[in-house]
């Protein structure tokens, strides 16, 4: 598979997620804006065909999904993807990264987030959203969505994409960035 798939705003990449709820929303949350869903097994759920349409996810259909292995899969699938880490344990704010059209957003499981060995390989990379002082952490489907569309943000204000009258994403793209017809 190739680093960047056409009309990809990012790729958000779920390290073992846990909460069948979450991922749902999440990938609610792909579809609305371009997105690419990597699932890294193990999964703490089934995403069968049959599952899926049983938990009301009329939107999956939709969904660009890519399910790994482990995350040794996941990274020999992605080589040269640039990655950023959201972690409680980073030193780095959201709003101090620059988020680009084909970035990779990284999120842990619900229950103990990635593994130190993870942790070890985004040395610069490892990045938090915002909480008041002893807040321990943010719902991992809020997470994810809070990330997602801060990097929107960011696109919108250096013009990577803009929006359309109704207030949806639309052109013009950077060179391997979203465009305003594979966002729809």
């Amino acid at each position: 598979m190739d680093v960047f798939v056409p009309g990809t705003l990012f790729h958000i990449a779920l390290y073992q997620p846990e909460i069948p709820s979450n991922t749902g929303n999440i990938g609610r949350s792909c579809v609305a804006l371009g997105c690419v869903l990597h699932l890294i097994h193990p999964l703490g759920f089934d995403v069968s065909e049959k599952a899926c349409r049983r938990a009301g996810l009329d939107y999956w259909p939709r969904l660009r999904v890519l399910e790994h292995r482990d995350w040794g899969v996941y990274r020999r699938a992605t080589p040269g993807a640039r990655r950023w880490l959201f972690s409680t344990r980073a030193d780095r704010s959201i709003f101090d990264a620059d988020l680009r059209p084909g970035d990779h957003l990284v999120f842990g499981r619900e229950s103990s987030g990635v593994p130190p060995r993870i942790h070890e390989q985004f040395a610069g990379a490892r990045l938090a959203l915002p909480m008041l002082p002893g807040e321990r952490s943010l719902n991992l489907a809020t997470a994810v969505c809070a990330a997602a569309y801060e990097g929107l943000r960011q696109c919108l204000a250096r013009g990577d994409l803009s929006l359309d009258a109704a207030g949806r994403v639309a052109g013009p793209a950077a060179e391997g960035g979203a465009t305003a017809e594979a966002l729809q």
